[in-house]
């Protein structure tokens, strides 16, 4: 039997399973649509609302179903985020500054405009600043999925580009919740959390193949960054950087590889779909043509819509101009443009962001309708532009 870890067979694998991914989202999103707005709402939010308490002798530790999913479950997306990142840094298409330079300015380029736009509509009122992330993020699994929806004939090097930007764009993220999104700081759980990251790093070095020890430091790592007052889902991100990887390529003999692997499934089939059921909850009775023209729908939407491709295609061809870099082979400055409004699908990303920026619940709703209608429109117009070109 062959181990041997074949990275262009593990690329295609990837999109296969980013493409059911992104369908189950989309049916998942569309249930919780339909729940909200039929008879069956309250039921609905009893069950988002319940406590799940974990008690273990005298350790009690209570939440709801909904804190579980987006503390809980979503830790476990940014584990495996932060696995392939790690991969792609080690020996995929982060590996060399030449691999990474296009897709990493194009996701900065991606970033910083969305959150221009929304901060130039938004500045006037204060109450709406916090969401100003919000625009920047980009659901990868739903991207990809309407990349791959478009044919056979997008070449390989253009599927690769959107991953590389989609998985630093998730570092920004990532950052970004880290340092924007973070309550009060608890320095006793911030120290009991740096305890066990470097029990972590020691036993990385010390070259343990225990995968059982690593998970249940991992826990107590959750936990402790929970309580610290910085994000959860951090730890998985933490947590992934010291998972252990090895030299050859050999699938069954690398930690890092196996982990990726057996979580990218349970992610994309459970969690992010968990996780879309619980946080589409628009009702539909409350929304009027002046929620979408708040000042905070609106920003979003341009956000996602307009700034991402200005900021992805402008920044690359200003790459290109000044021979920072090269696009890759078959692909042109239109594949890019249109790549670009793919990446203004938010949805996973810009939902998840959306529940740390807000409290009240006006402006989460009138949130989540500006990542509905933009997210939606740049798939649509995405699509339509590759289309063009990739017929199949």
């Amino acid at each position: 039997m062959n181990n041997t870890f074949d990275i262009t067979q593990a690329i295609k694998n990837f999109f296969s399973r980013e493409e059911k991914s992104g369908i189950l989202l989309l049916i998942f999103a569309t249930l919780a649509l339909i729940v909200v707005n039929s008879p069956l709402q309250s039921f609905y939010f009893d069950i988002k609302y319940a406590s799940i308490p974990i008690n273990i002798g005298d350790f009690s530790f209570t939440k709801s179903v909904s804190h579980w999913v987006n503390d809980g479950l979503m830790a476990i997306f940014f584990f495996v985020i932060g696995l392939e990142l790690k991969r792609e840094i080690l020996e995929g298409e982060l590996s060399s500054f030449d691999r990474m330079v296009l897709p990493a300015i194009a996701a900065v380029g991606g970033m910083v405009a969305p959150a221009l736009i929304y901060v130039l509509i938004n500045y006037t009122s204060p109450e709406n600043m916090s969401g100003w992330a919000i625009p920047t993020a980009t659901d990868i699994a739903f991207s990809l999925a309407v990349l791959l929806i478009i044919g056979k004939s997008v070449p390989l090097s253009l599927k690769v580009f959107l991953l590389s930007l989609a998985i630093i764009d998730d570092l920004g993220a990532v950052l970004i919740i880290a340092f924007f999104y973070t309550s009060e700081i608890s320095t006793h759980y911030l120290l009991y959390s740096a305890v066990v990251f470097s029990l972590l790093i020691l036993l990385n070095m010390s070259g343990s193949q225990k995968m059982y020890i690593f998970i249940l430091l991992g826990i107590f790592l959750w936990y402790f960054v929970l309580k610290s007052g910085i994000h959860a889902t951090i730890a998985g991100v933490l947590l992934a950087t010291t998972i252990p990887n090895n030299e050859n390529n050999d699938l069954e003999h690398s930690m890092l590889k196996q982990l990726e692997h057996k979580l990218h499934n349970f992610v994309g089939i459970l969690v992010l779909p968990i996780f879309a059921f619980f946080n589409s909850d628009i009702n539909f009775s409350d929304v009027t043509l002046n929620s979408v023209y708040s000042p905070l729908s609106l920003g979003i939407i341009l956000g996602l819509l307009v700034g991402k491709p200005i900021g992805i295609t402008l920044f690359t061809y200003i790459g290109m101009k000044t021979n920072i870099f090269k696009l890759p082979d078959n692909v042109s400055l239109k594949d890019i443009f249109g790549l670009s409004l793919l990446c203004g699908i938010g949805f996973t990303m810009s939902l998840f962001i959306n529940g740390l920026a807000f409290t009240d619940q006006i402006l989460v709703d009138s949130s989540k309708l500006g990542i509905f209608i933009g997210s939606i429109v740049s798939a649509v117009a995405g699509y339509l532009i590759l289309k063009s070109k990739y017929k199949t």
